[in-house]
C-alpha cells in the first residue's frame, strides 16, 4: 500500500510554486493518461490564476491550504482550507485569492 503526506506535499508544491516564474507548481499523486481517476495537488501563490477551460469530466476540488476561488460564467464559490467543492461541468477557472494549494481530483472519460 501506497501513502503519501498530503500536507508536506502542499508545503513542497507551495515552496516551488514560490520559486517558479509561472507561480504555480503541480504534482500527479495518482492516475495518469490510462487510468480515469487522476488527483493532483496544486499550488497556485496569491493572484495566480488556472485561466477558464473546459470541464474534463467529473472533478472536485479539496482546499489543502490558503484561499481560492473558482468561477464560472454564471456562479463562484471561495474556499479557504479544509474547504471542498464539486466542479460543475462546465467551462471554469481558479484563483488563488492567497498563496493556496488545491486537491484537484478528476475521473476523465476516455474512449474506449
Amino acid at each position: 500500500m501506497e501513502s503519501i503526506s498530503l500536507t508536506e506535499l502542499a508545503a513542497q508544491q507551495l515552496a516551488a510554486a514560490r520559486e517558479a516564474h509561472s507561480g504555480r507548481a503541480a504534482r500527479t499523486v495518482h492516475g495518469g493518461r490510462d487510468l480515469e481517476l487522476r488527483q493532483t495537488v496544486l499550488a497556485l501563490v496569491a493572484g495566480q490564476e488556472l485561466a477558464e477551460h473546459n470541464s474534463p469530466g467529473e472533478a472536485t476540488l479539496h482546499v489543502l491550504h490558503g484561499r481560492a476561488r473558482l468561477t464560472t460564467e454564471s456562479d463562484a464559490w471561495e474556499g479557504q482550507t479544509g474547504d471542498f467543492v464539486i466542479i460543475p461541468p462546465e467551462r471554469h477557472a481558479l484563483i488563488a485569492i492567497e498563496d493556496c494549494v488545491v486537491l484537484l481530483t478528476v475521473v476523465a472519460r476516455h474512449p474506449r
